[in-house]
């Protein structure tokens, strides 16, 4: 099974701290109910939980339902509370992916060697 990783950082100012996280809840309980969606995990910087890391995984197949179906709902709220400062992609990710990813300023890497259990 091929997988996409997608890991974003975002800056989120402390007046929208509290709607951010309340949002994100939302968008991981939809999230639960994807057939493809392997890890969705959220993470504040220990220092400063402004910081936000999204660490995202599916199954390749699953990537574009998640943006087109499960994501757009929230993306407008999500992008007016957080700025977007990175996105990698690790994976084979497919020119549909790619188009997708790309208004984020993704920068794509492409595997070389590893292990996943």
């Amino acid at each position: 099974m091929k997988h996409v990783t997608c890991v974003f950082d975002l800056a989120v100012e402390p007046d929208h701290l509290s709607e951010f996280k309340s949002l994100i809840n939302d968008i991981v309980d939809d999230a639960r109910r994807e057939t493809g969606t392997v890890i969705r995990e959220y993470s504040s910087n220990a220092a400063d939980e402004r910081e936000i890391h999204i660490d995202e995984r599916y199954e390749a197949d699953a990537v574009l339902p998640h943006i087109n179906e499960t994501f757009a709902p929230h993306s407008e709220r999500l992008l007016a509370l957080a700025q977007i400062k990175a996105l990698y992609g690790y994976g084979e990710t497919s020119l549909g992916i790619r188009n997708k990813l790309d208004d984020f300023g993704a920068v794509y890497f492409t595997p070389l060697v590893g292990i996943s259990k």
